[in-house]
């Protein structure tokens, strides 16, 4: 999924696999997790309940709630997370859109 990106990613880090709806990425362990899932190409974290807009994150200190992302079943805040091994994440309730 890596595209053209103005986030530099840490070269240096060992990496780790998570993966993001289903798709496995290698990201550097420790890092943070919403810089490195920008840095992987990932531009759109999650929809906003009522409109539907597109979230990514925007303040990267905790304070906004734009980069939320469901991380093995919980919704957290991907620029306070530090990335680690076999993180599950998920952009939060995209399964709830439609009852069908």
């Amino acid at each position: 999924m890596k595209t053209a990106s103005p986030f530099l990613e840490l070269d240096d880090a060992p990496r780790v696999t998570v993966t993001f709806d289903g798709m496995p990425l290698s990201l550097p362990e420790g890092a943070n997790l919403a810089a490195t899932l920008l840095a992987a190409g990932v531009e759109v974290f999650r929809h906003t309940p009522v409109s539907g807009a597109p979230r990514a994150p925007f303040c990267m200190m905790g304070a906004c709630f734009d980069c939320l992302v469901e991380i093995d079943g919980v919704v957290r805040q991907a620029c306070m997370i530090e990335v680690s091994d076999g993180l599950k994440i998920s952009k939060p309730h995209e399964a709830q859109d439609d009852p069908a």
